[in-house]
């Protein structure tokens, strides 16, 4: 099937709260085309060099998401038009979204990442030190990023179980911040990211808000012409 089928079906098994978020990172900006003219407006991607290569030359009305770890010094590349960053994942990198937001006089939307896979190679806050961060109303100063909820993922293992588990952290944690520190992080804390094309019907069933979803439109990745 073309990635607009795959992108029409994968919409149909989602309820209506669920955003169907686009992976689009490494596909060509003619498939990102196509799937805008079939009616998707959300996209997103890993690396900051090809988002603001495919913003440049796709529909300005597009809402692109920054998904892949971020460094304090690519965001001033983003900063002008992302949509939502997903993963803030350290007070700094919080702290330099807002300095940068602010020179553009905007205010952008963030999640915050948490780590609950089993697995080093993953990026995020742990939960208890974020619990402490919010405790001590760490993010109460910056006023150009919007804390819009939290974005995780979870261990790659084909044990269901275990990704039920971490999923239901998530969600359990994310339903603590809003009911405890609803006064530090505001009534639109309500984002869930979590769930890929592997493991998203999971997520969805474990309250996840938002599923980025690659592979399942677009098909394999090639990375043979990528550094």
């Amino acid at each position: 099937m073309s990635c607009v089928a795959n992108y029409i079906e994968t919409k149909k098994s989602l309820p209506e709260n669920v955003l169907l978020l686009a992976v689009s990172k490494t596909k060509p900006a003619e498939d990102i085309k196509a799937l805008y003219d079939a009616g998707c407006r959300d996209f997103g991607e890993n690396k900051v060099q090809e988002l603001t290569a495919k913003h440049e030359v796709l529909p300005q009305d597009i809402r692109w998401h920054q998904i892949g770890h971020l460094q304090t010094n690519k965001i001033k590349y983003i900063i002008p038009f992302v949509y939502m960053i997903h993963s803030i994942d350290s007070l700094k990198l919080a702290e330099e979204v807002n300095k940068q937001a602010q020179k553009h006089g905007r205010i952008v939307n963030c999640l915050l990442q948490l780590k609950v896979a089993q697995e080093d190679t993953k990026f995020g806050f742990e939960i208890s030190e974020l619990k402490k961060m919010l405790e001590e109303n760490a993010f109460a100063e910056l006023k150009n990023i919007k804390l819009k909820g939290v974005m995780a993922m979870a261990t790659n293992t084909e044990n269901e179980a275990e990704i039920i588990k971490e999923f239901s952290l998530v969600k359990e944690f994310s339903d603590f911040v809003k009911t405890t520190y609803q006064n530090t992080v505001g009534e639109e804390f309500t984002e869930i990211s979590m769930g890929m094309s592997e493991d998203y019907k999971l997520a969805v069933s474990c309250g996840s808000t938002i599923v980025r979803i690659g592979s399942s439109i677009f098909g394999e990745r090639d990375y043979s012409n990528k550094n």
